[in-house]
């Protein structure tokens, strides 16, 4: 017997899915339990409330479901965390906010499974790297000036 996975990908409101499209006119067809559906997707991304998430839905030909949840892009978690609107419209001479090494800690392992860094020092750098293009400090520190800090080993007490 071959089993066909099908498969609905959409973008949704953190926390916030709801049977109005995208999700309805896409699974309706489907003959699955919209209403299980929307309760699993909104359980699994609570954690991103007033963000976009990424979901991909698996449906099973015995119309079980898998729940994939991706994460909002990184820019999107740093914004969250500080409460702003939008990022630096010059990020050069405009810092917008400040990210402790703590909320860069929390955003590296929310990001965990998309990150390359192989320990949380090397992706608390990577968000570092994303804070460049949102005109944010890191630790009251350019960038920059915080990833040659972290990698000379100034934090190494932290990690």
């Amino acid at each position: 017997m071959n089993t066909m996975v099908d498969t609905v990908e959409a973008l949704v409101d953190g926390g916030r899915a709801s049977a109005g499209p995208p999700l309805g006119p896409a699974l309706g067809p489907k003959g699955v339990n919209i209403g299980a559906i929307i309760a699993a997707i909104n359980e699994k991304t609570k954690a991103f409330d007033g963000m976009k998430v990424p979901v991909k839905i698996l449906i099973n030909d015995d119309k079980t479901f898998d729940i994939k949840v991706g994460t909002p892009p990184m820019s999107a978690l740093i914004k969250s965390e500080l409460g702003l609107k939008s990022g630096s419209s010059n990020t050069r001479t405009t810092k917008v906010g400040n990210l402790t090494l703590e909320q860069a800690r929390k955003i590296a392992a929310m990001k965990q499974d998309d990150l390359l860094g192989a320990t949380e020092k090397a992706r608390v750098s990577e968000v570092a790297g994303n804070c460049v293009c949102v005109g944010i400090t890191v630790d009251g520190k350019e960038p920059k000036i915080f990833q040659a800090d972290l990698k000379a080993g100034v934090y190494d007490d932290k990690f």
